[in-house]
């Protein structure tokens, strides 16, 4: 048993049980209260009588029943007949394991959210919330904005869905492309969410979304693309931190530790995307990531495909990746000229880190101090924080 099976469920289970709710009910808000309240039942009664043998047809079960009680006491009788009848379709047994041959709801719920009528921001945002379930909070902070826009944003983008009368469904085939962008964006947005995390169940429910999108899409090059990039970068997982929890840069990584298997099936991805010719942001990603996977980097390489991503997707996020290419292949001087070069990226912390490293290694110690103090500021997590302080503490006083 797991140390926190509770937990456990609610990281995996929590965007499908929401979506089937959605899907019986229409109404997002009574779908996840209802759900949180199932997995608040779990708590108590999980540690004492054991985790049940389906503990996801326990949840959506569970949180069927308080579905119907909230509808029960809260709607009038017109306005409740439809919703309970439709919850009354939705019984699966406690112990029945086949809640989980149930179409993707998951990814049903995705390309709901990323109806072209809501905002990118929107179909983002409410996908977290819905899929992952983020709170509001956290959504708020991976988007820079405030906690009362963010709420505000969210409850216009479920109104929208509600008067448009979106269905929460995989759409018919003529209408994926104009949607896949957006899907695309947010099941990588889920990978990051976990691999910046360490939290390996989000990685891998985003990476088995983006398998389900290839099936849908066999011939989308973009979706394999988006698969190899995940996969390389999943098989470095076991490597990116030590002991203590610190990060271990891409250089300093044990590369006989990375997972030869995902390395292997990741290649092959982006060999058959790449043989589509049709390039996109993905696929050039999963090149590069695939340039790290030989017994060294492959420096001159990724520079050349950083330069095609350039020309895809400009960005001055993209500029700094290759700048630090170009540091790696050409030296920390020519890569602090690109660097110095880019605009826009001062409120972001990967840029002054970059740059104090490459200062740090001209033996600039004293501007190298003061751009870690700049990343410092930006709220790095609990790993940065230590990394950019053992940095700091390399630098000669002064």
């Amino acid at each position: 048993m797991s140390r926190d099976p509770v937990a456990d469920a609610f990281r995996e289970e929590f965007g499908r049980a929401v979506s089937i709710l959605i899907r019986a009910l229409g109404d997002f808000d009574l779908a996840q209260d209802a759900v949180q309240e199932a997995f608040a039942v779990a708590a108590e009664r999980w540690p004492l009588d054991g985790v049940p043998t389906s503990p996801g047809a326990w949840i959506v079960t569970t949180a069927r029943n308080r579905a119907i009680d909230r509808l029960r006491r809260e709607r009038t009788l017109e306005t409740r007949r439809a919703e309970l009848a439709r919850l009354a379709e939705l019984a699966p047994d406690e112990e029945d394991d086949d809640v989980s041959t149930i179409p993707d709801e998951r990814l049903a719920l995705i390309f709901t959210c990323c109806h072209p009528a809501l905002s990118v921001d929107a179909q983002v945002a409410l996908t977290l919330r819905l899929l992952g379930g983020l709170t509001t909070p956290q959504i708020a902070r991976a988007f820079l904005t405030g906690e009362a826009t963010m709420a505000q944003r969210l409850v216009r983008a479920k109104h929208k869905i509600r008067a448009a009368g979106i269905p929460f469904r995989v759409p018919p085939d003529d209408a994926l492309p104009e949607r896949l962008e957006a899907v695309l964006a947010i099941v990588y947005l889920i990978f990051n969410a976990g691999y910046s995390d360490v939290r390996n169940e989000l990685s891998a429910e985003a990476i088995r979304l983006g398998r389900t999108l290839t099936s849908l899409m066999p011939d989308e090059p973009e979706a394999l693309g988006l698969v190899a990039l995940m996969l390389l970068h999943d098989s470095r997982r076991g490597t990116r931190l030590d002991d203590e929890g610190g990060i271990v840069l891409l250089e300093d990584q044990d590369r006989s530790r990375w997972n030869g298997v995902e390395i292997e099936e990741g290649r092959a991805l982006v060999e058959a995307a790449l043989r589509r010719r049709r390039p996109g942001r993905y696929q050039l990603q999963a090149a590069i990531a695939a340039c790290h996977t030989g017994e060294a980097s492959d420096w001159p390489q990724i520079v050349l495909l950083y330069d095609g991503l350039l020309r895809l997707q400009p960005s001055p996020v993209v500029e700094l990746n290759r700048a630090v290419a170009v540091a790696m292949h050409r030296g920390p001087e020519a890569g602090l000229a690109e660097i110095d070069l880019i605009e826009g990226l001062d409120g972001y912390l990967y840029f002054h880190a970059a740059r104090a490293d490459l200062l740090r290694r001209l033996g600039r110690d004293g501007e190298a101090r003061g751009a870690y103090e700049r990343a410092l500021g930006l709220q790095p997590s609990d790993a940065e924080r230590r990394f950019i302080e053992s940095r700091l503490s390399l630098l000669s006083p002064g």
